[in-house]
């Protein structure tokens, strides 16, 4: 098997082919190609960690992929990274280990990806206006996941740190105009597609601050069904499409506490961004709707990405090749 750390995977990342193989593993999953079962979250009285199991299976790339995501919030009061994760990828047909890979690099990338493959699928064409909300590394990551995405000529960006949000946009490469912008609801006042990328815990989105047509990935909210970015107001206003809707129902606060408070179903849930990718379910079928997708992150999207880096990997050479029966 091979391995790979954080700074061999960075110099490793294909984005466009990233996207192309999150969308092959959303389409797989909706025709039964791949099976993603639900994670499986623990945690014990002993802290607030949780560490989440996220497990996928793919004819397509003929690999079972699990990967384990330590989310410890207290990390920060330690200068520790609050999410930690790795990724073991087997042979499918003989259960042979291929690979063990740092999840972080990975992660990061897939999320984006997913983000772009939802506003292809969801955003009006005319979509012009990109809004971020949040100017951390997965804010970044979004930038670059969909640059290519829609012809965009305007980056809006808001975050909770202001000095965060200006050294992003003077470091960021960008064919047109960029904003900072003081007030969180001002992104979604200039914005066709917006990004949420905030760990935020309680809601920072205001549902009568959308607007007619606009698209909305929502991504950043810890993976806690008690933890949100966006209010029940948003959720019900939007037409809401899920990476999984199994996974949605376990580890999304965004969709679960609105549902908890009335302001939509489950039922009310249009389906999987495979689905729409796939034929099966409607995407956006006018342009006055509000879109949006919720974005949990799912064990598949992880299988992918580790796929295709590590075919990178051994073409380039890079890796540590192990033989664990030695």
């Amino acid at each position: 098997m091979i391995v790979l750390t954080a700074s061999q995977l960075e110099a490793l990342v294909d984005r466009p082919a990233t996207e192309r193989a999150v969308a092959q593993i959303f389409t797989d999953i909706a025709r039964g190609a791949a099976n993603q079962p639900p994670p499986t979250s623990m945690g014990t009285n002993a802290g607030t960690g949780r560490y989440v199991l996220m497990a996928a299976l793919s004819d397509t790339t003929g690999t079972a992929a699990v990967k384990l995501l330590a989310d410890v919030p207290d990390n920060s009061a330690r200068g520790l990274p609050t999410q930690r994760s790795m990724i073991v990828v087997l042979d499918r047909e003989n259960g042979a280990p291929v690979a063990l890979l740092h999840g972080g690099v990975p992660t990061r990338v897939r999320t984006a990806a997913a983000s772009a493959v939802a506003t292809r699928a969801l955003a009006r064409e005319d979509s012009r206006v990109l809004g971020l909300v949040g100017a951390g590394g997965l804010a970044r990551e979004h930038v670059e996941a969909l640059r290519g995405v829609r012809d965009w000529n305007r980056l809006v960006i808001w975050s909770r740190t202001p000095v965060r949000a200006a050294a992003l946009a003077d470091s960021l490469e960008w064919d047109g105009a960029i904003e900072v912008v003081e007030e969180c609801a001002s992104v979604f006042a200039q914005a066709d597609a917006i990004c949420t990328l905030t760990p935020s815990v309680t809601p920072i989105v205001r549902g009568d601050w959308l607007r007619p047509g606009q698209h909305l990935n929502v991504v950043g909210a810890r993976p806690r069904p008690d933890e949100r970015e966006v209010d029940s107001a948003t959720m019900a206003r939007a037409s809401v499409w899920v990476d999984d809707m199994a996974t949605a129902e376990t580890k999304s606060g965004d969709l679960m506490l609105a549902v908890g408070e009335g302001a939509l179903t489950l039922d009310d849930v249009v389906g999987t961004v495979g689905q729409v990718l796939a034929g099966l379910r409607p995407g956006r079928t006018s342009a006055e709707q509000i879109t949006l997708f919720d974005s949990v992150g799912i064990g598949a999207q992880d299988l992918a990405i580790a796929d295709l880096l590590v075919h990178e990997a051994r073409a380039r050479g890079v890796g540590v090749e192990l033989d664990l029966n030695g």
